[in-house]
Formats: C-alpha cells, sequence, structure tokens
C-alpha cells in the first residue's frame, strides 16, 4: 500500500501541475555531462527519459591529488588477474569489491542471492533491475524505513544490470555521442557496479522520478548524503571527484559497502578509490 501511494500521490501532483511524468530509466541511461535540453531515448517507449547537466567550478573540485591518511581497512581482499590492461576481479562477491575504469568482473558474473527489497519503486513490473543481493537489499529497507520516519519519501530506481544489458546500454550511448563522451557517464559492459548486485539509483516525486544531479537539492537527496553510510551506503560518484571515479557526479548512485568502511569514507569523503588506493586511469 505505501508504494502505490508514493507513486499514486507523485501522479495526481504532476498532473493537476499540468507536468508530463517522466520517470527514469537505467542509472547509466541519462545525460550526465550534457545540456539540460540534450535527451536520451536508448529505452523502449515505456522508459522515459531523463536530462542532467554537470558544470561545476573551480571551487567546487577537490584536489584528486592529495595525500590520504593510511587505513587498515584499506584491502580489498582480493586477488587479480590482467587481462587486456584491465583487472579482473578474483572475489567479486565481496561488498569490498572495487569496479570501476581498470577493474572489471569475470566473464559471465553473475551475483548470488538476488532479491527484491521491500521498498517502493516508481515502476510495478517485477524487472531485473529491481534486485539487490541479498545483505544489499537489506540495509536498503532499513535505510528507506528511517527515511520514511524522518518524513523522506525515497523512491528506487534501478539495481541489478546484467553484462548484456549494460552493453546494450552503453553501446547507445556510443552510437549517439561517441566514445569519448560516452565514457563519462556510462560504464563499458562488465565494469559496471550495478552487475555487482550492491548498487542501486534512488530518486524521488519531486524530480519526477527522474535521475538528475538537482536530486542533491531535493529532501531526498540531502538525506541520502547526510545518513547514507550509516546503513552501509556511500555515494558511489562524489562531486569533484570525476578524476578519480572516472565519472561526472552522481548523488543517486548508491552502493553497498558495509557500515565500517561506509562510515568511514564519509567521514574522510574519500571515493571508494582512494580508500582502497585503486586509481583508475582515465587517459
Amino acid at each position: 500500500m505505501r508504494k502505490r501511494l508514493y507513486i499514486s500521490t507523485a501522479i495526481l501532483s504532476l498532473s493537476l501541475a499540468g507536468c508530463s511524468i517522466v520517470q527514469p530509466v537505467d542509472e547509466e541511461e541519462k545525460t550526465a555531462g550534457l545540456s539540460p535540453q540534450s535527451e536520451k531515448n536508448i529505452e523502449s517507449k515505456n522508459q522515459p527519459v531523463f536530462k542532467s547537466s554537470t558544470e561545476n567550478t573551480k571551487e567546487e573540485v577537490n584536489d584528486a591529488e592529495g595525500n590520504q591518511p593510511e587505513n587498515p581497512l584499506n584491502d580489498p581482499k582480493e586477488e587479480e588477474n590482467s587481462e587486456n590492461q584491465l583487472t579482473v576481479v578474483d572475489n567479486p562477491e565481496s561488498i569490498q569489491v572495487v569496479v570501476n575504469k581498470q577493474r572489471k568482473l569475470p566473464e559471465g558474473y553473475m551475483p548470488p542471492n538476488l532479491v527484491i527489497p521491500d521498498v517502493p519503486f516508481y515502476f510495478s513490473e517485477d524487472l531485473p533491475k529491481k534486485k539487490m543481493r541479498s545483505e544489499a537489499a537489506q540495509a536498503l529497507e532499513k535505510m528507506f524505513a528511517a527515511a520514511e520516519k524522518d518524513g523522506v519519501e525515497l523512491v528506487a530506481a534501478s539495481g541489478y544490470r546484467s553484462y548484456d544489458r549494460q552493453k546494450t546500454i552503453y553501446q547507445g550511448y556510443v552510437n549517439q555521442y561517441g566514445e569519448e563522451k560516452a565514457n563519462t557517464f556510462s560504464a563499458k559492459p562488465g565494469t559496471s557496479e550495478h552487475q555487482t548486485g550492491l548498487a542501486m539509483d534512488i530518486t524521488s516525486a519531486q524530480l519526477a522520478f527522474k535521475l538528475d544531479q538537482s536530486f542533491r537539492q531535493t529532501d531526498e537527496g540531502t538525506w541520502l548524503a547526510e545518513h547514507a553510510h550509516e546503513f552501509g551506503f556511500i555515494i558511489r560518484y562524489p562531486k569533484g571527484k570525476d578524476e578519480i571515479t572516472g565519472y561526472t557526479y552522481e548523488p543517486w548512485h548508491l552502493r553497498y559497502v558495509g557500515e565500517e568502511i561506509s562510515t568511514d569514507i564519509h567521514k574522510q569523503e574519500l571515493t571508494l578509490e582512494e580508500f582502497f588506493g585503486l586509481y583508475p586511469d582515465n587517459e
């Protein structure tokens, strides 16, 4: 009932305002780095379009070269193999796994124990992108419940994504915008965090369920920035860290790493790459 109420209320309010309803597609299906007027439509007619702008001032960009304090937890606990100049992680099931432009998941990897968390989604169909690994899904449920108690209505948008799904999304963006531009906001297949089952994109009715950088200015985005770490989640691609993560700012992309690590990362204002000392090559 709670899920239906959220969506129904949002639709009604938007209709009364004379607005068309725009729902988000998968996390990578966005226009991060493009002008607000630019739109994408890689999905089917039932899948919406969303927009974003990523211009940052010099004052907003953090120093990516600063020395970070040593931390005894900075150990991804993985053995690795090199394949086509990328590192293939040997322990993809670890909740500490680091997946980025230089670190890919093994071929054919599918995370274990995928379940659908009992939280509101912007769509009703039981699509694969509703799923997360069980431990992450339980933490997500606790986080959504805490937000609700604080009067904040989070809405889930996109979780697990298969290799083949990511391949389709990425290639569509390459075809439309060119590889260099696509690489700033879309992951190559095998290197997407969504394939780990540990990530979830979150949105709100206030944004008509879009995935947009302005999410940070909503009540939901503000609440997540302040409290997500208490439940084991981090904002995976923070503002001003593009040169480290390899991707533009995504205040909606939550990644589960466990409460101890998420708290340390939050307090030190680090990325996952900085915390573990694993930096992608963005050249």
